[in-house]
């Protein structure tokens, strides 16, 4: 069951700082670029359907000849993501909506893409499931994230600080994502490491 409050309360922080999202990010985009293009280049499709899209970060690397459905939990960020759309000249479905809790029917996409959503998703494990619901058989989830490393100094570094960047950004820190994907039903496939330490990594995975 989806908790009203802590959905809530995540969709007023992404509120408040959706003006703001771009510039605050703008340093690290300069490295996430390349990591987006490569996991959109692994969808089948031709079902796309993109959790989490922000202000449209992922627009530029739609592949042709895909009809994508894009959904994100935020008003301020979908008006965003809505102006980007238009500017890119980009055919998409764009509706505001919650993983926790799709409104799309079983076995409805080929691919579910999601970057850098669920350290930030209220129950992730849901929202997993929820995927797993809407894919159909064979489908496949594709993730870039950033967990809780496992070096045991820097984990308990992030678990300290992690309330402190929840409140400003909006985002954990010390999610376990590998764990979830694995804990939801889904069949993992792979599991990359990209940088240094660990914390950021791109998944694979499919509904059997």
């Amino acid at each position: 069951m989806v908790n009203a409050a802590a959905t809530e309360q995540t969709r007023a922080r992404y509120q408040r700082i959706a003006p703001l999202y771009d510039w605050m990010e703008a340093l690290a985009e300069r490295r996430y670029q390349g990591w987006r293009e490569r996991l959109w280049s692994l969808t089948r499709g031709p079902h796309i359907l993109e959790v989490g899209v922000g202000t449209g970060k992922n627009m530029p690397f739609y592949p042709p000849g895909t009809e994508v459905t894009a959904i994100d939990l935020t008003p301020g960020m979908f008006k965003r993501a809505q102006r980007r759309a238009q500017a890119l000249g980009v055919k998409v479905d764009l509706q505001l909506g919650d993983v926790q809790a799709l409104n799309y029917p079983d076995d409805s996409f080929d691919d579910v893409v999601a970057t850098f959503v669920f350290c930030s998703v209220p129950d992730p494990i849901l929202g997993l499931q929820e995927i797993r619901r809407v894919l159909k058989p064979g489908g496949q989830l594709l993730l870039l994230e950033h967990v809780r490393s496992a070096n045991p100094v820097l984990g308990t570094l992030m678990d300290l600080v992690n309330p402190l960047v929840v409140r400003v950004m909006g985002a954990n820190i010390n999610r376990r994502t590998v764990e979830n994907v694995r804990a939801s039903g889904l069949h993992l496939d792979r599991v990359e490491d990209l940088g240094r330490g660990g914390i950021f990594k791109l998944m694979v995975a499919h509904k059997e």
